[in-house]
């Protein structure tokens, strides 16, 4: 199926791109919230198999003959929904950063 339309070519520069202030603080608002998000992930997650081979914390009765072990499991997919919802408000936010960015790229910002 052809293309009726005609496509302009555009030229972007990518290193003028990178070397804006703003882009850097982006990157590194970015970095930030996956680390912190992913050590949290990893954390919650580790601490469970632990906890029930070594410790006998989990293995008491909570809730009549729930222990637990199977609410902390229960949290743990709570955990991982929730982490999806902030990571999906955090990206849409991280979008508009872009789009501001790409702006300033497009007023100039980003050429020397």
């Amino acid at each position: 199926m052809a293309n009726n339309q005609t496509s302009k070519s555009i030229v972007i520069d990518y290193e003028a791109i990178a070397k804006q202030e703003s882009f850097k603080a982006l990157v590194r608002k970015k970095s930030a919230f996956l680390w912190s998000i992913t050590v949290l992930f990893l954390a919650a997650y580790m601490l469970l198999p632990i906890l029930t081979s070594y410790t006998k914390i989990l293995h008491q009765q909570a809730i009549g003959d729930i222990t637990w072990v199977w609410i902390y499991s229960a949290g743990l997919f709570l955990m991982t929904w929730g982490l999806a919802h902030l990571y999906v408000a955090k990206a849409n936010s991280f979008d508009r950063d872009v789009k501001a960015i790409i702006a300033e790229y497009e007023n100039g910002g980003g050429r020397r």
